[in-house]
């Protein structure tokens, strides 16, 4: 299997979409019409059996336009073992249409524990079958080698926490040390890691995680880290836009791929396309969703260069 960087490139070359559709099932929001009889139901096997149906309905909605999905491991973790059998079930559905999948599980621990991690979820020979998985710096240096080395070893990629979307990662992120803010401190040495697993794109297997919320720190990063894949969350519901996510991307178009959760995959409940379609139609409005965001990167981005 080929380094997990050039098969993300060829995949957002292929879709021309740096996208990454965020799986995150809320129970709330799920169509009305796909939870039939079950709509005041507690029950965590009958959630996790709802939440199969509908991110396998989504996954059908979107693969021919975009590389990957990130599910969202805690959404599933809530409903206990049902959700967890259920997340591993869409893991697979995502890889049998071809799809990437970024495990989004913001996983750390040091020594033979993230190890354990990194083995059981990193890899098309690991139980969970994830090509990538999210992780957290704060435990240092040790506690991120086992996973690099996983994933290097299984031909799976990383994207590390640097620069979060959320307004509270600033009181630790943006702490001043030796004259600069800690997040360019975690940033220099997740550049130093990509280095370490470049791809033949000229990009490397460990990413980093930049939100849209910030986008003079994304421009930021991406000068400093011209080695590293940026992981973008904040786009759509949390307020960033296309233009807030452009500079995240290299002049040809590659280095970010973009994440939008509830923005597409519960485009049905909102405007325009609340009017445009019937209940029933739901999957067409997740559709409509991730082309209107494609067609918005590509109009405001490099990512633009990657068309035809």
């Amino acid at each position: 299997m080929a380094n997990f960087s050039d098969r993300l490139r060829d995949g957002i070359v292929r879709t021309a979409a740096p996208v990454v559709v965020g799986l995150d099932p809320r129970f709330e929001s799920l169509p009305q019409n796909l939870l039939g009889e079950h709509r005041g139901t507690h029950d965590p096997k009958v959630r996790a059996g709802l939440y199969l149906v509908f991110c396998r309905d989504v996954i059908d909605a979107v693969c021919e336009h975009v590389p990957a999905v990130k599910p969202q491991s805690a959404f599933f973790e809530e409903l206990g073992p049902a959700g967890m059998i259920v997340l591993a079930e869409v893991i697979q559905y995502a890889r049998e249409k071809g799809l990437l999948v970024i495990l989004d599980a913001k996983r750390n621990d040091i020594g033979s524990t993230a190890t354990a991690y990194a083995k059981g979820m990193l890899g098309a020979s690991s139980p969970w079958q994830a090509d990538c998985l999210t992780i957290s710096p704060y435990l240092g240096d040790d506690s991120l080698t086992p996973f690099v080395e996983t994933a290097t070893a299984n031909d799976a990629g990383l994207f590390c926490l640097v620069k979060t979307s959320n307004p509270g990662g600033k009181m630790l992120q943006d702490l001043v040390v030796d004259g600069q803010p800690i997040y360019r401190h975690v940033g220099a040495y997740v550049e130093s890691l990509a280095k370490q697993t470049i791809g033949a794109c000229g990009l490397g297997a460990v990413g980093a995680v930049v939100g849209a919320t910030y986008p003079d720190q994304l421009t930021e990063l991406r000068e400093a880290m011209p080695s590293t894949w940026f992981l973008v969350p904040g786009y759509g519901s949390q307020g960033g836009g296309a233009k807030d996510v452009a500079g995240g991307f290299n002049d040809v178009g590659l280095g970010a791929i973009v994440n939008n959760s509830r923005g597409i995959i519960f485009a049905y409940s909102r405007e325009p396309f609340a009017s445009k379609y019937e209940p029933t139609q739901w999957q067409r409005a997740v559709e409509d969703a991730t082309l209107e965001m494609i067609a918005d990167l590509q109009a405001e981005t490099s990512a633009g260069k990657l068309k035809g």
